[in-house]
């Protein structure tokens, strides 16, 4: 009998990548301290090299963070990292340099959770069936949301972006989800919790159809940037009918056609040094090969 495939699993919906979460932060040092030497991520060799700005890269996503107040995500970022118990060792290692900030870090059964000087706070699983092929990665932004705005946030998504979302209940309370690249989502979880006010940060996604949300966008008034050929940007999730707010988080939204689009990013092996070096194993690959 001729093999039988799900065709729809592979199918991404319009926006097609998650590249980048950017949050401020006021001391590049601090932040290097962080991210580099404790997560053990890979500062981007080639742009925002200077002590304004900090591009992270994970894989084939990154973390950008001008210097500026902090900003802090409403929920975390979950990442995919190779391996946690040297992820430990480096928070570790890290701790004395941060003191007097709020970073800290915890184990957990499926997670270690890592919180930034500044609050923003990082789920980091090993890699897992439930990421692909992800060993370097970041597979979702989970947001809170108040509570009753799920189903209408997934709606926006599936008709504004022309994305797959859903909704769907855990053990955690009710939530949507929104596909954002393969093997990447926007999670938003509802939650009773009072919700600190918006600061600024934003997300960044690239569309396949560019145009077709953009007029959508335009005709509710949404659009409040329109800045170059290739992006601009969204913050307000509405719903469909009454035009209520549902949540707000910056959207910047990229064409396929954009200069930085698939733009190749460095990715080290943070377990190389110069007293442990092997040659040839300078570079980590972020996802596994066909087969292994």
């Amino acid at each position: 009998m001729e093999q039988q495939y799900d065709r729809a699993a592979e199918d991404l919906g319009n926006v097609i990548a998650l590249e980048h979460v950017n949050v401020r932060v006021p001391d590049q040092r601090i932040a290097t301290i962080y991210y580099v030497s404790g997560m053990g991520l890979t500062r981007d060799p080639y742009l925002m090299t200077g002590i304004d700005n900090m591009w992270i890269n994970v894989g084939r996503s990154q973390f950008h963070m001008p210097t500026g107040n902090p900003q802090v995500v409403r929920g975390h970022v979950g990442l995919v990292l190779p391996e946690r118990e040297a992820l430990l060792r480096r928070l570790g290692g890290v701790r004395k340099d941060l003191e007097g900030t709020q970073f800290s870090f915890a184990e957990h059964n499926a997670y270690v959770e890592a919180t930034s000087p500044w609050g923003n706070r990082l789920r980091c699983y090993t890699p897992d069936v439930r990421f692909g092929r992800i060993t370097l990665g970041m597979p979702y932004v989970e947001f809170e949301v108040p509570m009753g705005t799920a189903a209408g946030i997934a709606r926006f998504y599936r008709e504004i972006l022309a994305t797959p979302a859903d909704t769907g209940e855990d053990g955690q309370g009710a939530f949507a989800r929104a596909a954002v690249g393969q093997h990447q989502h926007f999670i938003y979880r509802e939650t009773d919790r009072a919700l600190p006010a918006y600061d600024g940060h934003h997300v960044q996604v690239y569309l396949a159809d560019f145009s077709g949300p953009h007029r959508k966008l335009r005709e509710r008034g949404l659009v409040f940037e329109e800045s170059d050929q290739w992006q601009y940007r969204f913050k307000d999730i509405v719903d469909l009918d009454s035009g209520k707010l549902l949540y707000t988080v910056e959207h910047e939204i990229r064409s396929m056609t954009h200069p930085l689009y698939a733009r190749p990013l460095v990715n080290r092996n943070p377990a190389q040094s110069n007293r442990r070096f092997a040659a040839g194993h300078e570079d980590w690959r972020w996802a596994m090969a066909y087969g292994d």
